[in-house]
This record gives C-alpha cells, structure tokens and sequence, in this order.
C-alpha cells in the first residue's frame, strides 16, 4: 500500500444474525473524527499502524493484535505513519454478547488493544472470507468463543462496581425489545423513560442504570442509533437527506446529521461517498 493509495471501505455480506457487520478497508491519513456508538468495535490490523485516540490516550494498533473498543466510548482513526493502514473490524451488538453471557456487566477491555492469543483467534474467526457470509452454526460458535474469551480476560470500568450491584437483566431486555417494537411502529413516537419503566417493571433510575450495564449506553442512545441504522438503510436505497432524517423520526436534516457524524465519525455524503454512492439533498 503506498501513501498515494486511495481510501476505500468493502461490507461483507449480511450475516445470519443481522446484528454482526463486518468491514475491510483501507485508509491513507485521517479515517474517523472523534466519535462514538453503541456497538463494540473489535478487529485486527493487516497492515500499517492503526492509531486512535482512546479514554484519554492515544493508541497504535499494529498486526498481530486485536482492538476491542467499548460501547459509547469515544474514539477516532488515523494512520500512524505514510503508509496508510489496512483493517478488518466487526460491529457486534451488546445484546448478542448478553446472551450468550447470559445477563452479565458487559466485558471491557481496558487498553482497546489486546495481545491475547485466544480473543485474537476468536476474532479472527469472524473475519475470514470477507466476499462470502458465514454459515449459521459457524457465526453463531464463533461468537460463542468471541463472547468467552472477552470476557476471560475483561476488566471493570473505573470506578465500577458492578460486581456488588443488583442488576435486572430481563426488564433491562423487555425495555430494549420495547425500544425496537415502538420505533417499527412509528419512527416518530418520542419514547419516555417512564414508558419503559412501565413496560419492563423496573422502576425508571434503576432501569437506566441496569441498561448501560448491559448494553453499554443508555436508553436514549440506543434509541438514536436505531433511528440513524434507519437513515443509513435509506439513504442506500436513495433517500434525499433530509426525508431520511424525517422517515427516521429526527427533526430535520441538520438534527439528523449532527448525530450521525457524532455516531459514525463522517458526514452523510462522506459516509456515501465511501461507498460510491451520491445523495440527493
């Protein structure tokens, strides 16, 4: 890869779970601006450095390893040297890490970048055969073995204390699969906390505090995030920005984009450039 390379970025297929997406690409200079979602981030370095800031550092991703970043922790990208860099990274949901676990503080990882043989295995796992989806029992016993080795060697978040806490994880899921039910339904329905409290039967401090826990951000969040997974869907499908910023429940086009550069770490029309893809306003 030469410094001249032009940057590009290559979806694998849909997988079985539709909650998994897998991603290559290769960038020459400055990839994401700062930013955050509420997926973990986990994948490996082909080539290059991969350098980012992280909880306050910054760091150098280099083959071999493998990077874990949080949920809802703010990150960018960039290459370390001239060169460029060249990864593949997978975007996993919380909630398939949740049950498998079966209800427990999510994993963490403290550093983001991890030298541990097992998860680098695991991971790797998931990103083989980028041009092909994964058979259904294969993506589901990689995630098996992905889900156990983050957790064998996670760590607490500071100043955590999860491990004395009572938590709920089946009214913290009833609140989720409530978020999901409602903005199917309408996009535009402004869900209250209260709501889900009365949905999940959790009272509504505790829930908020059970739901980040669990599924690494809050309520809102998650809500927001389904709602920018909707304009991404159409905006593929030819959207103009500001109609998939309101069929998605956002107040205008402005709103809408604000939160997906803080999200995704690109605008819209770069988000689509990177996949040759033009826009209508």
């Amino acid at each position: 890869m030469s410094k001249h390379h032009k940057d590009w970025i290559h979806h694998a297929p849909g997988t079985n779970s539709n909650r998994l997406e897998r991603i290559e690409a290769y960038f020459a200079g400055n990839a994401y601006a700062m930013h955050r979602h509420d997926t973990y981030a986990i994948g490996t370095t082909l080539s290059g450095v991969q350098s980012f800031a992280y909880r306050g550092s910054e760091r150098h991703s280099l083959p071999g390893g493998t990077i874990v970043l949080h949920p809802d922790e703010a990150h960018d990208g960039q290459a370390g040297t001239g060169d460029g860099f060249h990864y593949r990274m997978m975007y996993v949901e919380p909630a398939l890490i949740q049950q498998i676990l079966g209800g427990q503080p999510l994993p963490f990882v403290k550093e983001g970048i991890s030298a541990n043989p097992r998860l680098h295995a695991a991971t790797l796992a998931l990103l083989q055969r980028m041009d092909s989806p994964m058979d259904a029992l294969e993506e589901q016993d990689a995630l098996f073995d992905l889900a156990h080795a983050m957790h064998a060697i996670s760590g607490k978040l500071a100043g955590d204390s999860a491990g004395s806490q009572r938590f709920d994880y089946l009214a913290a899921e009833r609140a989720r699969e409530y978020i999901h039910t409602a903005i199917t339904d309408n996009f535009t329905h402004n869900i209250t906390l209260e709501e889900l409290a009365e949905h999940s039967g959790r009272d509504r401090w505790s829930l908020s505090r059970d739901f980040r826990l669990l599924f690494g951000t809050s309520p809102y969040r998650y809500l927001t995030m389904r709602r920018l997974d909707l304009v991404k869907s159409l905006l593929m499908r030819g959207y103009s920005l500001v109609n998939a910023a309101l069929a998605a429940g956002f107040t205008d086009q402005s709103h809408m984009t604000k939160h997906f550069s803080k999200t995704f770490g690109l605008t819209p029309l770069h988000w689509l450039k990177m996949h040759g893809t033009n826009v209508k306003r």
